[in-house]
């Protein structure tokens, strides 16, 4: 058992002082405000959000397409391109070394989980390994080497676009159809009974665009974990869309399917006021990734409408081209008070923006990876932040000036001191305790790829 005092913490009941909180078998196991001082000392001691939206591969791309071709209306679809032509170099050893480092980025960052949308599944080409779910084992593999907690998403993904073309190019790597996306679940599932006990697997069919409406209603029942699909990111797939199934992406999820607590549809950048209410109202998490989004030019997701009608959120860094989880929320707020010349766009009456934006995406984002944490409660992973309150940028803060000063004042990822994932002390004194052999890796992995990007 492992035992921390915390001179405050941001429990389940709200925030509360002189916290010890027992650890055991990688849960808490007790939480006792108002307690004399044992075991190990921190300052401020907060529930460690999942990261609910990764594509762990995409970290080696960050920084490679910040400029315009020939065409100046460059958008998210030219950055696709680049992105399949990237793929055709990647072996399975270079993908383990990549997502090592990501997943140790994001323990740095705070996050204490990740769910990994994964969809590189073949050798270039197409090919099949002989284990179809070589590269899942190999996620699997870095989320060991690494400590972090995983929600393993397989993803389906069988056309070009809504009128099921054939895919091509990069794209061959992620295809499957149904009976192959089920062996390739089976032989993830195999990978992740290796793993460690608060590993989950789920399933994720791509988008409206890559699964068939026939197809996605066959494959959200494969398993009874969490369900993740890509939605509304961007206007030319909701003009797709509404060509070929006669609706809106979110809409016509939402008239055809079940969708309930199980699932997550991540961006939802383009949705209507409509959509956004009925959305709010099934339970289900919106997964937010609001750099990636900027990065590649989404949209604004309509978050104040949203939490006005009880909706749930996580964030995610989905291409990881900026692994910081403060400032997903940051951006997040401020990309409503750009559009509404507004300020403090999520706080409610009682609780700050950063209070709102914390435990909301700590919550939600525990939700849709079907993780039972994103709270510091008795019975959770013990899936926690231990920041230091003595260095100038949060000096002195508690409380709800505490999360409004580590979101909005820019220094939050510089104010982590530790990060335990399901019980495992895996950040300490600010670093990955293997950051050296993980970052040696990952450079020599760069190095190979550099010639042939």
């Amino acid at each position: 058992m492992e035992i921390l005092h915390a001179k405050q913490a941001l429990t389940a009941n709200g925030w509360a002082n002189d916290v010890t909180v027992e650890i055991a078998e990688g849960r808490i196991a007790s939480v006792e405000p108002g307690s004399h001082s044992r075991g190990r000392e921190v300052d401020l001691l907060l529930p460690a959000p999942t990261n609910l939206h990764s594509h762990a591969f995409q970290r080696a791309m960050s920084g490679l397409t910040e400029t315009r071709g020939p065409d100046p209306r460059d958008t998210f679809w030219t950055w696709r391109r680049l992105m399949y032509r990237f793929l055709d170099q990647l072996s399975p050893e270079d993908v383990e070394a990549i997502a090592s480092l990501v997943f140790m980025e994001m323990l740095e960052a705070g996050y204490a989980a990740v769910a990994e949308f994964h969809y590189l599944h073949h050798d270039v080409g197409g090919k099949v390994y002989n284990d179809p779910a070589e590269m899942a084992g190999r996620i699997v593999t870095a989320t060991q080497a690494t400590g972090i907690g995983l929600t393993l998403l397989p993803v389906l993904y069988s056309h070009g676009g809504c009128d099921r073309r054939s895919l091509e190019g990069g794209q061959k790597r992620f295809g499957n159809n149904l009976e192959g996306f089920e062996r390739l679940h089976e032989a993830s599932a195999t990978h992740l009974r290796k793993a460690n006990a608060d590993a989950v697997l789920g399933v994720a069919p791509h988008s409206l665009r890559a699964v068939d409406p026939e197809t996605l209603k066959k494959v959200g029942r494969l398993g009874d974990g969490p369900v993740h699909i890509h939605a509304a990111e961007q206007m030319a797939e909701v003009d797709e869309v509404k060509m070929h199934l006669g609706g809106r992406p979110v809409e016509w999820l939402l008239n055809n399917l079940d969708i309930d607590r199980s699932w997550c549809l991540i961006h939802c950048t383009q949705m209507s006021d409509a959509e956004t209410t009925a959305l709010a109202k099934t339970g289900a998490v919106a997964g937010l990734c609001p750099i990636t989004e900027a990065n590649l030019g989404d949209g604004i997701f309509n978050c104040t409408q949203f939490l006005a009608a009880g909706g749930r959120f996580g964030v995610g860094s989905d291409s990881n081209v900026h692994i910081a989880l403060f400032e997903e929320l940051c951006m997040l707020d401020y990309s409503q008070r750009l559009r509404d010349n507004t300020r403090a766009a999520t706080a409610e009456q009682g609780r700050s923006a950063g209070r709102v934006l914390f435990e909301g995406a700590a919550r939600g984002a525990a939700q849709a990876a079907g993780r039972n944490s994103g709270q510091i409660a008795p019975g959770a992973w013990a899936d926690l932040i231990a920041l230091d309150r003595e260095n100038e940028w949060i000096y002195n803060r508690r409380g709800d000036l505490a999360l409004d000063a580590l979101i909005f004042g820019g220094r939050g990822r510089e104010c982590i001191r530790d990060v335990w994932s399901a019980g495992r002390h895996v950040v300490q004194d600010g670093c990955h305790k293997d950051r050296e052999n993980i970052v040696r890796r990952f450079r020599a992995v760069m190095d190979g790829l550099r010639q042939g990007i």
